[in-house]
């Protein structure tokens, strides 16, 4: 019986997991799932798996060919019909189910086919952990299989017909006994650091944030499952930078101008005080809706060349629409900047360009 709950429930977690990769489209770009984010897990809502049956009815009560009953007239009532009162009849179900983020991350890499990550910098801290490998038959007290143990009591005791199905009892003796065996291996501990950027000025209405909120989960995501170690620091500008919590990040609003040269001094002053580039792998990502004082663009460029993309990985810039912003600073950065390996940007009309944008982000592997 054992067996066969562990059976069905892992054909349950890979029918879940295909109806996840079959609508992950539509839970990126409608964020279903965020606001019901836990510490590890993430509730997610799918449409409920039913099993067909048969459903019986009282006998004697008429049905298809019995009666009389004019050409054309329709067999049953229709389902939802007006004036019929209360329905007894369910409706479509919808299931929440948890899924750990680690497993949400190997979901969008399967699906979007982004590649594996490939830590920059020699100074990995190694650490060493014990796995668990297989089964021995000697091993200490703490590390007994009781399963295994019980089950190959159960065998001796039926195959010496010790075994009584009335009095049920298994009673393991010390040849029965079985222990969790494991070796050392050795990990390497990659660090990184995630630095977003994000334009708060009066052009950036709510709608935008909300898709870099939603991005910038999913980013999240799959950069913390490539790394054991990642920290992540927000900031938010107009004509100046601040660097500011992620609820603040999510939720400020002002309405001064645009420079974004403030935002990316800021971000290298960060690098250059905490963050290594030997030791770290560092990120960053902006977004904007690409309006900027004139003026501002050359000091932007002359800062991204020279301090912030010779330190990072990789830079993004994504590019939100806005009815009020200009769209040209992402034209400056790609007439400079198109060739540089480490640098992708990303234009995002709406919501549904999220899933896209992700991918351009990401699907460099770097």
């Amino acid at each position: 019986m054992v067996r066969k709950i562990e059976k069905d429930n892992t054909r349950f977690k890979q029918i879940l997991r295909g109806k996840i990769k079959k609508e992950l489209r539509k839970y990126i770009s409608h964020g279903e799932m965020i606001g019901k984010r836990g510490k590890d897990l993430i509730s997610i809502p799918v449409p409920y798996v039913d099993i067909p049956h048969f459903r019986y009815g009282e006998r004697q009560t008429g049905g298809v060919g019995q009666g009389g009953g004019d050409a054309g007239t329709p067999i049953g009532t229709a389902p939802g019909q007006a004036g019929q009162g209360a329905g007894d009849r369910p409706a479509d179900h919808i299931l929440e189910v948890d899924v750990s983020l680690e497993e949400l991350a190997k979901i969008l890499g399967e699906e979007l086919e982004l590649p594996r990550i490939e830590p920059k910098g020699k100074k990995n801290i190694i650490h060493d952990r014990d796995r668990y490998t297989g089964i021995r038959p000697v091993g200490p007290e703490s590390l007994r299989h009781f399963k295994r143990t019980y089950r190959k009591a159960l065998k001796r005791q039926i195959a010496s017909g010790q075994y009584d199905p009335d009095q049920p009892v298994v009673v393991p003796i010390r040849e029965d006994r079985l222990y969790r065996s494991w070796k050392t291996v050795q990990n390497p501990e990659s660090t990184a650091v995630i630095l977003y950027m994000m334009d708060v000025s009066g052009s950036m209405m709510d709608e935008q944030k909300e898709i870099v909120r939603m991005e910038t989960f999913w980013i999240d995501a799959w950069l913390r499952s490539q790394y054991s170690g990642v920290e992540t620091r927000y900031i938010v500008h107009d004509a100046v930078a601040r660097e500011v919590d992620q609820d603040a990040f999510y939720h400020t609003r002002e309405s001064g101008g645009t420079m974004i040269s403030s935002a990316y001094k800021l971000c290298d002053k960060i690098i250059d005080e905490n963050y290594n580039p030997a030791e770290w792998n560092i990120y960053c990502f902006h977004f904007s809706d690409g309006d900027n004082w004139g003026e501002d663009n050359d000091w932007c460029v002359e800062i991204l060349e020279k301090q912030v993309l010779p330190k990072s990985n990789l830079f993004c810039y994504g590019q939100v629409e806005s009815p009020y912003g200009s769209g040209q600073f992402i034209r400056t950065l790609h007439d400079l900047f198109s060739e540089r390996k480490n640098v992708v940007m990303s234009e995002i009309k709406d919501k549904d360009g999220i899933y896209d944008s992700i991918k351009e982000f990401l699907g460099k592997g770097r």
